[in-house]
């Protein structure tokens, strides 16, 4: 394709839900960037238990966001929480609208599922298949949208912002770099997971969410970073990298946590943060952990969640006779771009939006099936705030040299050997020798690695939270401070050079 013609248009980098929302809710020409095939390994179309809304005549927004606020542990931005929540029934409507084919009852009304720390059913299903289901009826929308110019197979690589202002971004398409003239880029390549051993989003740099890297590097303002949220249940499988979900709707329908003498040991529909702990201290002290459906479903195990049914299969176990072996797994990142209600970063010309983004939704917690909704919300928001905007660059683009890439020696290590070191010393239970010896090995690659920048921003933010909140949990100071603080770090807490050793 001769990118030429793209020239001034807006971009949205990264295909997941929350990308394809601005793209649809935006009302003029932009550019989708696609890392691979439309929806292919986009963590969206991952999502099992649905999107969260109020839909329910006895809910209502206000306890949405009262339970949102309470799984947050302090750090909520209640405006947003409270914006949110009430928009949910209308995006749900949105969706429908274009397409989602959400569960009914017999009576026709939605089929409302109960997860954890919801106080009331209201997750919107496609059984256990509620990402894809979002995604396909939103990228056939796409497709069926000509102003909607999608390049797939291409990923951003940088931004060039060296005043604060956006003027345009390099792109790696067609196995080029190129330089892409533009005043206007939303960062929707989603979230961290592949830092990790283990986690529940795609694996490799789609896993990374390669947007954040770059946004860091142009210097953008984040927010949050030490919150990562480990699901509790994920398949516990030999396998590093992503590990198929066991969703807490399965929970949510009385499937316990027992482990190997079929005890049960912690209250399953706890928070996220409180569940995992639980689970790793069982699992630190000598046991196995197991998910038991078999009295709560039994044989109608696959007829409720088919997806999971057949992942389990494949790796030898029946839910409906056996429980099912779990353990915690990376799935999600409450930190990343800080951004305003509109989406805009500290760099005018940047928005972020979905996992990328850092909205104040989720605090130190996401609540369970927020995060499709915040997708949905965040990127209709960018679009709106681009929406009667002129994006008009002066020059035609041009293929851009190397220095869209990180330069300098090549690391010596793999994103694996990252992997473990993530889990290791910045997993679901930190201390400051651990975080301060994770640095010492991050540090030196941050400029020329995007998985040692990331994960050293993380690393460095958790070292300077000298508190446990939420996700994030400190052995050396395992009690919540008085006053919640957000803090925003950017670039510059982690460039290399000698790091003041804070705890």
């Amino acid at each position: 394709m001769n990118l030429s013609r793209l020239a001034g248009l807006p971009v949205i980098a990264g295909a997941g839900l929350a990308g394809l929302s601005v793209a649809l809710h935006y009302d003029g020409p932009c550019v989708l960037l696609s890392p691979g095939p439309l929806g292919q390994d986009a963590a969206s179309a991952l999502a099992q238990g649905g999107i969260a809304a109020a839909l329910d005549p006895q809910d209502s927004p206000a306890r949405h966001a009262a339970d949102t606020l309470a799984a947050g542990a302090g750090l909520c931005d209640p405006q947003t929480v409270h914006r949110m929540t009430q928009d949910g029934p209308a995006a749900i409507q949105r969706l429908l609208d274009w397409g989602v084919a959400f569960d009914r009852r017999p009576d026709g009304t939605l089929d409302l599922h109960l997860e954890a720390a919801h106080a009331h059913p209201r997750i919107a299903h496609a059984h256990d298949r509620s990402g894809a289901a979002i995604m396909r009826a939103l990228i056939d929308r796409v497709r069926a949208t000509p102003r909607i110019v999608v390049l797939e197979g291409t990923t951003l690589r940088g931004l060039d912002a060296p005043d604060g202002r956006l003027r345009g971004v390099w792109l790696r398409h067609d196995g080029l770099n190129h330089f892409l003239p533009t005043t206007a880029c939303a960062i929707a390549s989603g979230g961290t997971g592949a830092l990790y051993a283990a986690a529940t989003s795609p694996g490799g740099n789609r896993g990374l969410g390669l947007g954040l890297a770059a946004a860091a590097r142009a210097g953008v303002e984040l927010a949050d970073m030490e919150f990562v949220q480990f699901h509790p249940t994920s398949l516990d499988t030999a396998a590093i990298g992503r590990r198929p979900l066991i969703s807490e709707a399965v929970r949510g329908a009385g499937a316990t946590l027992i482990d190997e003498t079929g005890a049960r040991f912690t209250d399953e529909l706890a928070p996220r943060d409180v569940v995992s702990r639980a689970v790793a201290a069982h699992q630190h002290a000598g046991h196995r952990v197991f998910l038991d459906a078999r009295t709560a479903l039994g044989p109608h195990f696959g007829t409720h969640f088919p997806g999971i049914d057949a992942a389990c299969r494949a790796a030898g176990i029946d839910p409906s006779r056996e429980p099912i072996p779990v353990r915690p797994a990376v799935h999600y990142h409450m930190g990343g771009i800080a951004t305003d209600p509109h989406g805009r970063s500290s760099i005018d010309g940047l928005w972020a939006c979905g996992e990328a983004a850092c909205t104040g939704l989720h605090g130190a917690n996401r609540l369970a099936s927020n995060s499709l909704l915040e997708a949905f919300l965040t990127g209709r928001d960018v679009a709106r705030d681009w929406s009667g905007r002129r994006f008009a660059p002066a020059h035609a683009p041009v293929h851009a040299t190397d220095h869209a890439m990180p330069t300098g020696p090549a690391p010596d290590h793999t994103a694996r050997d990252i992997g473990v070191w993530m889990s290791a010393e910045a997993g679901i239970l930190r201390d400051a020798p651990g975080l301060s010896r994770l640095l010492d090995r991050l540090t030196p690659w941050v400029a020329t690695d995007d998985h040692a920048l990331v994960g050293a921003l993380i690393a460095r933010a958790a070292l300077l939270r000298r508190e446990s909140r939420g996700s994030h949990h400190r052995t050396d100071f395992p009690d919540p401070a008085m006053a919640p603080l957000r803090r925003r770090i950017t670039l510059s807490h982690v460039m290399p050079q000698p790091l003041e050793r804070v705890g």
